[in-house]
């Protein structure tokens, strides 16, 4: 059986502010140094999107050696800022580094997942409900992870929708549904999720009924 998909979410630099303009072009020209210089003076006055974007190049090595512990940093303080993609960002940058041993670090990727969760971002949902599923760091909860799944697809995330798909199927711990799983994997391959494809062909090899139109 496929794994869950957690969504990758690599944004590229957010043209906001005015004040941004000047680093967005030249992040966007590939003046990578200029870039991150700027967005790091904008970032120590304080301005959270600033923040992200320079956790986001550290993270990718752009303008800079790649640096995941700067990054971190930057992200977290973006994130007690309120901004929803740095928390989510550094939940995943936790994620990694629980897969390295790191006892502790499941417990802050749960922590920033829920703020990111909390400011309505789907990815982060669906991220939850992959942890509840599977009981990572968290005891394990089809019900709950459900109800993840199902706030993110709501939202059109396209890995929630294959997440909940998948989870209609032949998922454990919940009521099955044939129709609402063959239309949860058919919306996620619309949205470009490749993965969906191969189920919905085992689904309708199980159940041909279901994917007669």
């Amino acid at each position: 059986m496929r794994r869950m998909i957690i969504a990758a979410f690599a944004l590229s630099v957010i043209a906001g502010a005015q004040s941004f303009e000047s680093a967005v072009q030249a992040y966007e020209k590939g003046s990578y140094i200029k870039a991150l210089d700027a967005f790091y003076a904008l970032a120590k006055k304080g301005d959270a999107k600033a923040q992200f974007n320079l956790a986001l190049m550290y993270e990718e090595g752009k303008g800079a050696k790649r640096d995941v512990a700067k990054a971190m940093r930057w992200y977290e303080k973006a994130a007690k800022q309120g901004n929803a993609e740095a928390a989510y960002n550094l939940a995943k940058l936790y994620l990694a580094k629980a897969k390295s041993g790191d006892t502790h670090a499941l417990a802050k990727a749960k922590y920033w997942l829920e703020k990111a969760d909390e400011a309505k971002l789907p990815q982060a949902s669906n991220a939850l409900g992959i942890l509840y599923y599977n009981g990572i760091g968290v005891p394990r909860d089809a019900k709950r992870a459900l109800a993840y799944f199902q706030k993110a697809a709501k939202a059109k995330e396209p890995y929630a929708m294959y997440n909940l798909g998948k989870l209609y199927a032949w998922g454990k711990g919940v009521v099955n549904d044939k129709m609402k799983a063959y239309e949860k994997l058919k919306a996620a391959l619309k949205s470009g999720v490749s993965e969906a494809s191969a189920l919905l062909d085992k689904l309708c090899d199980e159940s041909r009924w279901v994917c007669e139109e």
